[in-house]
């Protein structure tokens, strides 16, 4: 077996925290982490055929730390959400912790996505549509938030 068991499950208390922010001088020593993170990104899409990204508290790391990989590897230290949009539009959401369930709910269509990367700069990027709706998902982890939280209704609950 991989990693994939270092994903805490739904229930876990752990993934009701609020996450701490990452000092700079913390960067070095949360490579490891970052490793992790990405290994398991990768099993992960290859049992699920799922995956885009995945935030640091889904591995019992307390940090504000989100790591995606769509095109190309993206460490996200700090991330600060604003320019959220008016405009919202429903999906139906999964997650690592709880993989064959999934929950109806509503996102931003589009925001404004600043952060550090593993070398301290900061980017700050427009997100619309798809990648909006991953970094709120991730984002919403660092806050101890579930998208079963965040349903819609008590009927927004579906297996996969």
């Amino acid at each position: 077996m991989g990693k994939l068991e270092m994903i805490l499950p739904l229930g876990n208390p752990k993934l009701y925290e609020v996450s701490s922010l990452v000092k700079e001088e913390e960067v070095p020593g949360l490579m490891p982490a970052v490793k992790d993170l990405h290994d398991i990104l990768f099993e992960f899409r290859a049992k699920y055929n799922a995956g885009r990204a995945i935030a640091a508290p889904q591995i019992g790391v307390m940090k504000r730390l989100i790591y995606m990989n769509i095109e190309r590897p993206v460490v996200i230290f700090n991330p600060v959400l604003t320019e959220m949009s008016a405009e919202k539009f429903e999906l139906w959401d999964d997650c690592m912790c709880f993989p064959n369930l999934l929950v109806r709910l509503e996102r931003h269509k589009s925001l404004r996505l600043t952060f550090r990367d593993e070398n301290w700069k900061e980017h700050s990027w427009l997100l619309s549509d798809a990648l909006a709706e991953l970094i709120q998902h991730e984002y919403d982890h660092l806050d101890g938030i579930l998208a079963t939280q965040r349903a819609i209704d008590n009927k927004s609950f579906k297996w996969r």
